[in-house]
């Protein structure tokens, strides 16, 4: 049975789901979590916008740090908007669900970062090679004359430690979810701290006489964004390819791949078999062709399979199995009754 036929066959819906999945209570409690996270993330990272952009000045380094801070606001709006949609139940104009809303946001949030990382390495790449000499002047802070550096380099320890403590909880919420989104935004604080590191660094350098350690680390900023984009652009494009399921991180290949294929080389009945995993965003779309061993097709069999795999994890949503007499050449999985 598919999402869009559960969803209209069950009545009332309580709890929270992504689509026509209820979502375990466990699962319930980590997605609020998540939303909270994000929600917090928001704040944090905007009145970090708003200090850094009140104390920059010319320093290159200071603007790069700005203009991360700015991107780094995309990835948690993306989730938020991406579960919101995702939650809505199948229907005739999206009868697969609106799962893929995850992958759009995920493609948005990285081609933006890519985007910003190629114009600021120009931009950085341009001072250096130009000999650019930023002035940090002084300023008046509560009736004493300060050195400009010092409030700088404060904001930046201010935007440093959040990000840390945000990211590192950001991550198993990511893999208990599924949602490939808020792990690029875990990715994405990993960069707001190196990037405020480095902003530190290249303040404190100018305060010294390196005139190029502004734009140095300005160009090291500009470096991290730009390879966050990239592996996130490749990341969401393959996602959205239709990639085997693979992790989180996408590093591997997804183990309930391999646990719906062992599940299927247990059945004795079953001759050979191929199946095929799609990840729709939050949740996955498994199709089953399997060779009877005995050449007929029991409806009970086939719709026993099709529980059993449901029943394996929330994330498997959607379950087509379907009979056929052979299975294409290069695609065979042979049961273990068969080897």
């Amino acid at each position: 049975m598919t999402s869009l036929a559960r969803a209209m066959s069950s009545g009332p819906r309580h709890g929270t789901h992504f689509g026509g999945t209820e979502l375990p209570e466990d699962v319930q409690k980590v997605l609020r979590r998540a939303r909270r996270l994000e929600w917090v993330s928001l704040a944090y990272l905007g009145t970090g916008v708003v200090l850094v952009g009140l104390v920059m000045g010319s320093s290159q380094a200071m603007q790069a740090a700005w203009i991360e801070d700015l991107l780094s606001l995309i990835p948690p709006m993306a989730f938020l908007v991406g579960a919101r949609v995702a939650a809505n139940e199948p229907d005739r104009a999206y009868p697969f669900g609106r799962h893929r809303s995850v992958a759009v946001g995920h493609l948005v949030a990285a081609v933006a970062l890519l985007t910003m990382g190629l114009f600021l390495v120009y931009d950085s790449a341009s001072g250096l090679i130009e000999r650019d000499h930023p002035p940090i002047g002084t300023m008046q802070l509560l009736g004493q004359t300060v050195w400009a550096g010092w409030p700088m380099v404060a904001v930046m320890v201010y935007t440093l430690v959040g990000p840390v403590i945000l990211g590192r909880m950001k991550l198993p919420l990511a893999d208990q979810l599924h949602d490939k989104v808020l792990h690029a935004d875990a990715q994405m604080n990993k960069a707001d701290w190196m990037t405020a590191g480095g902003a530190i660094v290249g303040v404190l350098g100018i305060g010294v006489g390196l005139w190029w350690a502004d734009a140095a680390a300005a160009l090291f900023i500009a470096l991290s964004i730009l390879h966050d984009g990239w592996s996130n652009v490749q990341h969401a494009v393959t996602g959205l390819m239709d990639k085997t399921a693979r992790t989180v991180d996408d590093a591997e290949e997804h183990p309930l791949v391999g646990r719906v294929e062992a599940y299927l080389d247990s059945r004795p009945w079953i001759r050979d078999h191929h199946t095929r995993v799609r990840d729709m965003g939050h949740v996955f779309h498994v199709e089953v062709r399997l060779v009877p061993r005995d050449g007929r097709a029991d409806l009970a069999r086939l719709t026993q399979v099709g529980d059993d795999l449901r029943a394996m994890d929330w994330k498997i949503d959607d379950v087509t199995v379907a009979p056929v007499h052979r299975v294409h050449e290069g695609e065979t999985r042979t049961g273990e009754g068969g080897r």
